[in-house]
């Protein structure tokens, strides 16, 4: 089965193109990346390099772990890898230094003190225009305005600071890469051996479960749910802890997105569902009550 969309809710181009493998040809190929439970894991097979270069790098901030793999043609030369990825790593850094809301100096504390408007910086209102949207999008079952202290992007935040990455390493002429943080992903092109990423996605909290597999070429997969921290999603409507759901994983064309997403289905439980029967490129593919 393939999922193919225009336009998300980000009012974002590219489409996802995901592939679903059975578990037959699972056992014949190994994966290159998995997902599951608080952490991600790559697969050496990623590493094949052939002809091209590729390089796996790990990076942590103060709040997440990063894993970027990026492989290209030898043409394109050792310097122009290594660039992309220092740029990669300084966006993912500066998202973290500039936007972090435990951060009291950073711009998004500071818009909630009032003290700055998200128009005094274009980035700023971009994860503002986002986090409206999917507010709209969600029934407002994600409502970044919705929790003490005022507006917090947390629900969003990490996969836009990989999806402004990855935007980094396309505009340095990376074509194949994939980049990670716990149980979230996105990915374009193709692995180093040449073929699609290979990822197996463990259920979040039941490890006896065999994996979903996917081959992806272009997408990301965003879970909520399975940081450890009790009551960090809330219902936006009570306040309250959201308890329905033991995680919600969903994927489509960009993390960011898909990330709030699972969020809100998190939030909402099972009548969250219905979002993703109205042709808005986001799937679910985890979403279980708990016992």
């Amino acid at each position: 089965m393939r999922t193919d969309q225009q336009r998300g809710p980000a009012g974002l181009d590219q489409q996802p193109r995901t592939r679903w493998v059975d578990q037959a040809a699972f056992a014949l190929r190994r994966p290159d990346l998995r997902l599951g439970a608080r952490s991600h894991r790559v697969d050496a097979a990623a590493a094949a390099t052939g002809d091209r270069i590729a390089v796996q790098h790990r990076v942590r901030t103060s709040t997440a772990e990063y894993s970027l793999l990026l492989n290209a043609p030898e043409h394109v030369g050792r310097r122009t890898v290594g660039d992309a990825l220092r740029d990669a790593v300084a966006e993912l850094r500066a998202v973290d230094l500039t936007y972090g809301p435990s951060r009291p100096d950073s711009l998004v504390s500071r818009l909630r003190r009032g003290e700055i408007s998200p128009e005094s910086y274009p980035p700023l209102a971009d994860l503002v225009d986002r986090c409206a949207a999917m507010r709209a999008a969600t029934d407002g079952w994600f409502d970044a305005w919705a929790v003490p202290g005022g507006f917090d992007p947390g629900g969003l935040l990490n996969g836009w600071a990989v999806e402004r990455a990855a935007a980094r390493l396309r505009a340095a002429g990376i074509t194949d890469y994939a980049v990670l943080s716990g149980a979230d992903l996105t990915v374009r092109g193709h692995a180093a051996h040449g073929g699609p990423w290979r990822v197996a996605v463990h259920h979040p909290t039941d490890g006896r479960r065999a994996p979903l597999v996917l081959e992806m070429t272009a997408g990301a997969v965003g879970t909520s749910g399975v940081s450890g921290r009790q009551g960090h999603v809330v219902d936006p409507h009570t306040g309250e802890p959201a308890e329905q759901l033991v995680a919600a994983t969903v994927v489509g064309p960009d993390l960011a997105v898909a990330d709030a997403y699972a969020t809100a289905l998190y939030a909402a439980g099972p009548v969250g569902l219905a979002w993703f029967r109205t042709g808005s490129g986001y799937q679910a593919l985890f979403a279980h009550r708990r016992r």
